[in-house]
């Protein structure tokens, strides 16, 4: 008769710890794995030059202005040696 008092408590609560340990782990995977993607890091970011030369490539810009900026970025006027 001692253990059959709290038999229905147990019953009652371990479904509850089953659902919390395995909500806890579905938190902490879910958290890792973005982590890695929430942040940026310093070179997430595309410099000028990179931007520059992607639109050159994709030919937004032509030749001529492609010149003229990057004469621009490296601190020179276009034309100049």
């Amino acid at each position: 008769m001692y253990g059959y008092g709290a038999g229905w408590f147990w019953m009652a609560v371990m479904p509850l710890l089953w659902i919390a340990l395995i909500a806890v782990i579905v938190w902490a995977a879910v958290r890792l794995a973005h982590r890695d993607h929430s942040a940026p890091g310093p070179r997430d970011r595309e410099t000028p030059q990179e931007t520059l030369d992607r639109r050159f490539a994709s030919g937004e810009i032509d030749t001529d202005t492609y010149t003229q900026a990057r004469a621009r970025l490296a601190g020179r006027e276009p034309g100049s040696p």
